[in-house]
């Protein structure tokens, strides 16, 4: 029997969320990232909470007896921003990944649901954000059947 545990990441986790981070930008946006550029960055968002919290879902099995395998199977990260016409935070939720074997086995909605309680739990949370690619329908589907619905937003950017 498996089952799905939620933990928050820790230091030791940044060359897989790296891995996956850099995977996950190939397969949505055909983009290839600066694998050191992202080890800095996801280092840098696991040593201060004011930047990001991750958190990877766990695949357990027991093997027999007391002993109890696990297998990280994918991962989230939160940031935050401040919203003044509500007095509190929006979690947004980014760089989501499930690898490819752990795909459509609830792991993505283990995630949400994860943090959508701590959310909930958090006094100033307003809500859970997120973006979306336009053409990803599959990730769409998902996020409506955990309750999200499009905010009516495009979003812009510029680089410097």
């Amino acid at each position: 029997m498996t089952r799905l545990r939620i933990r928050e990441a820790v230091p030791t986790d940044r060359d897989l969320i790296a891995q996956w981070m850099i995977a996950m930008a190939w397969e949505t946006e055909h983009k290839r990232l600066d694998p050191d550029t992202v080890r800095a960055g996801v280092a840098a968002g696991l040593a201060d909470v004011a930047k990001a919290r991750y958190f990877v879902a766990m695949r357990e099995a027991d093997v027999g007896g007391h002993e109890t395998i696990a297998v990280p199977a994918g991962t989230l990260m939160l940031t935050h921003e401040w919203s003044d016409w509500r007095n509190g935070d929006w979690w947004w939720i980014q760089s989501v990944y499930v690898a490819q074997e752990h795909r459509r086995q609830g792991v993505y909605n283990a995630l949400h649901r994860h943090v959508a309680a701590l959310a909930q739990a958090t006094p100033g949370v307003v809500g859970l954000r997120l973006y979306v690619e336009r053409a990803n329908a599959n990730a769409q589907q998902t996020y409506t059947a955990m309750g999200m619905v499009d905010a009516g937003y495009d979003i812009y950017e510029q680089h410097t």
